[in-house]
Order: structure tokens, then C-alpha cells, then sequence
């Protein structure tokens, strides 16, 4: 079985325009709102295919295209060419340990304009790789009550510091950690076993900081394992799922729809 894919059909774009930057937001369904960001090279097929999943389980979707082209499929060149791009750019800071990547302000911004449109108390916020640490910045803003971190990958882990870090500034991690405290925020993490992309340091410093609040999915991806997934595994909701009961990346993608629900509803 392969990996669920869609095209762009019902989506709606608008361009929306906050912190100093504009992108294209994609738009559907009805029900509280969530923000799924997308993976590098972009919007691709996978990530349509988890967008109109949310669509049919009642949540209203919007997905802001940061980077590559809506709808193309993934390649080895494109991800490469739109890796490359989005490194050097100074939104998204991809090396950078304790500061505030400016797309989180605009993804904040987005947030509010989601809630106020949509029904519910707060929206969620699914990250992914590249942009998985992009849902804690963006759970800051009050308006963010289900923050998801699906692989995040930043800041590029080459050294320690770089692995052990939350892929956030010390003031927004504060932040969210004083949420967690007062208000019972919780955020909701996942990552393969072996993926040194998304380290493990990392989840370590989202527990140490924030406790029981930090739910963490774990996909064994090591010799011998059940699944047969590789160790060079990464995309826990889009390119290693299998709509099979029991796949560890199917039971991943039902518990973040409880998780949106139960936080949201």
C-alpha cells in the first residue's frame, strides 16, 4: 500500500499578509480551525491527502504555502532545490539556536485570523520537519491551543547545541512552558526512533521544560523492527503512512486527530 496522496480540488487560495511577508493560505472544510504547515519542497500531494483527512474529520484547514510549488510532487531535485532556498532565507533562520524565526510571527498572525473565522475557543497548529518546531513558536499566541510537532528538523542539528535545542527562542519557549503551567496547554510531539534529522536531544529539552504537558510519539525505526522501517525514516504523517490498523504512522495520524478534538472541540 502506498502512501495517501491528493491534488489541489476545493482548495481556495488567498493571499494573507502579516510580520513582514506574504503567502498563499489554502483553505478547507468547516469546523475549528488548524493550520498545517507544510513539509519541504511544500504542499505537495502528501500533504494534501493529511489536509483533506482533517477536512473529514471536521476541522476547518488551512495551509500556508512557505515554500515550492502547491500541488507538485515530490522529487530528490525539487526537495533539494527548495532545501536549499529555504536554509539561506532569513524567515526561517534554519541554523539559528535562541532566536525568533520572523515566520512565526506571521504564523501567529495567521492564527488569530483562523480563529476568529472559525468556531471553538483556539485552532491547532501541525508542523512538519522543516517546519515542526513552527507549531511551538506559533503556540505563543493565546489563540493556539493544539500545537503538533510532527519531526521538526530545526535548527539544522550539526552540533550538540543545535540537537539539544527546542527550535525556538528561550522567551518563546518560556512562553509556552508558563501556557502549559497556567492553562493546561499541551503540545503533542512525534518522531522516528533512529531520524538524526529530528533528534532525540530535542524531545529531551521539550520534556525537561515542559513535563507531562509534552505528549511524545516514538516510532521504532531500528534494526530489525517490526514495520520494516528504514533508519533514514522521517515523515511520521505523510511519506512513511500506511492506512493499515496497527501501522505505527496510521495509529500516529488517528492520535493527532484525538488530540485536535479533544483540545479543540
Amino acid at each position: 500500500m502506498s502512501t495517501p496522496e491528493a491534488d489541489l480540488a476545493g482548495w481556495a487560495a488567498a493571499p494573507f499578509t502579516a510580520g513582514g511577508y506574504t503567502h498563499d493560505v489554502y483553505r478547507k472544510g468547516e469546523g475549528p480551525g488548524v493550520i498545517l504547515i507544510p513539509e519541504i519542497p511544500g504542499i505537495h500531494p502528501g500533504v494534501l491527502a493529511l489536509g483533506n483527512h482533517l477536512v473529514d474529520h471536521g476541522f476547518t484547514v488551512a495551509l500556508p504555502s512557505l515554500f515550492g510549488i502547491p500541488g507538485r510532487p515530490v522529487t530528490a531535485g525539487y526537495a533539494l532545490a527548495t532545501m536549499t532556498r529555504a536554509c539561506v532565507a532569513r524567515e526561517f533562520a534554519a541554523f539559528a539556536t535562541n532566536r525568533q524565526r520572523p515566520v512565526s510571527v506571521f504564523l501567529r498572525a495567521l492564527a488569530r485570523d483562523l480563529n476568529a473565522a472559525t468556531p471553538g475557543k483556539g485552532v491547532g497548529v501541525i508542523g512538519q520537519c522543516f517546519t515542526g518546531g513552527f507549531a511551538l513558536a506559533a503556540a505563543v499566541d493565546d489563540s493556539v491551543l493544539a500545537p503538533v510537532l510532527s519531526q521538526p528538523s530545526l535548527p539544522i542539528p550539526l552540533t550538540p547545541a543545535q540537537r539539544r535545542n527546542a527550535g525556538v527562542s528561550d522567551p518563546e519557549l518560556n512562553a509556552v512552558a508558563d501556557r502549559a503551567a497556567a492553562e493546561g496547554l499541551c503540545a503533542l510531539g512525534l518522531r522516528f526512533s533512529e531520524d538524526r534529522l529530528s533528534p532525540r536531544e530535542r524531545f529531551q529539552t521539550l520534556k525537561e521544560r515542559l513535563g507531562d504537558a509534552f505528549e511524545v510519539i516514538e516510532i521504532n525505526s531500528g534494526p530489525g523492527n517490526e514495520h520494516g522501517f528504514s533508519r533514514m525514516a522521517h515523515s511520521v504523517l505523510t511519506e512513511e503512512l500506511r492506512e493499515i490498523d496497527g501501522h505505527p504512522a496510521y495509529e500516529a495520524r488517528k492520535r493527532v486527530v484525538e488530540f485536535l478534538t479533544q483540545r479543540l472541540a
